[in-house]
């Protein structure tokens, strides 16, 4: 595996360095070149729960990203992994990816591969284990609906991030604490409340185009319904966003319905062992949008 931290590929010298030397408007740069709706603002937020590196031209340009979120001392997400459309044909994202594979170890590994990518993961030995739908669109006021019998709604605090940590450990099978603390912090948050528990949770914040919905954990459709009605119904006219591997079903209809029909897809790969749990006829919580795409 090549780990040397300069590389000539054609008429480019490059040098990998930390991406915490990066300039925020550079990276910004780098994203929208390959049609990323990053913000720089949303550059800052993975930059602050994550490590990486960028890769250098020999005059300082950023011309390629890899970042990498150890979510347990076992597993590690990489995300946020970009090669300048120039570099592309040229082996950038291989010798990135070989450092971030150098970094994170033994580690079992996850991450959310586009269409370009995957062909490079499956030669790096990911595997292929379930497709995400990146929802998005001008959302449309969803009709008023019911909530689950015996459940009520509820705004998110802070000092729920003990219990909504818990059952995203239960459907991510990592602690992302972390992450959800820093979500928390710049999202509005609903939870859906049965007897005196949590039993599902989503948050919405600004990225990219307008809003994003993610996380959102419930163990049921109609869970997870009740706790993104509110995020479309106070974005109805605007662009909105969600990623999910719900391929069908009520929660998948819910979104159509609300004008955020499939806009394309990523593939979720993983590396050493499976990533993702079985969801089929279980009851525990699982995970109905992401994050993002990086941090899972």
């Amino acid at each position: 595996m090549e780990r040397t931290n300069s590389k000539r590929l054609d008429s480019f010298e490059l040098t990998i360095s930390d991406i915490t030397d990066a300039d925020l408007d550079a990276l910004h740069a780098l994203s929208m070149s390959v049609g990323w709706p990053h913000r720089a603002e949303d550059w800052q937020i993975v930059r602050e729960l994550g490590k990486g590196v960028v890769a250098r031209d020999a005059i300082g340009r950023v011309l390629g990203s890899a970042m990498w979120f150890d979510y347990a001392p076992d597993f590690t997400n990489i995300g946020m992994v970009i090669t300048s459309p120039r570099l592309q044909m040229l082996g950038a994202g291989r010798w990135m990816m070989n450092h971030v594979l150098a970094q994170t170890g033994s580690r079992a590994i996850g991450l959310n591969a586009t269409r370009s990518a995957r062909r490079l993961y499956s030669s790096l030995g990911f595997i292929a284990e379930r497709t995400v739908y990146q929802c998005n669109g001008e959302a449309v006021a969803p009709p008023d609906g019911s909530l689950p019998p015996g459940t009520r709604l509820r705004a998110l605090a802070r000092d729920d991030l003990d219990e909504i940590a818990a059952l995203d450990v239960a459907a991510y099978r990592a602690d992302r604490r972390p992450v959800l603390a820093r979500l928390l912090e710049i999202s509005k948050g609903v939870a859906l409340v049965r007897g005196d528990q949590i039993a599902a949770f989503s948050l919405c914040r600004r990225f990219g185009r307008g809003h994003l919905i993610g996380p959102l954990v419930a163990a049921n459709d109609e869970d997870a319904i009740a706790v993104t009605r509110p995020h479309v119904a106070d974005h109805a006219g605007n662009f909105l966003r969600l990623d999910t591997r719900q391929k069908s079903g009520p929660f998948a209809e819910f979104l159509a319905q609300s004008g955020l029909p499939v806009y394309d897809t990523v593939t979720s790969m993983s590396l050493r062992r499976p990533w993702l749990p079985e969801e089929a006829g279980s009851e525990a919580p699982i995970i109905y949008a992401l994050a993002t795409q990086a941090l899972g």
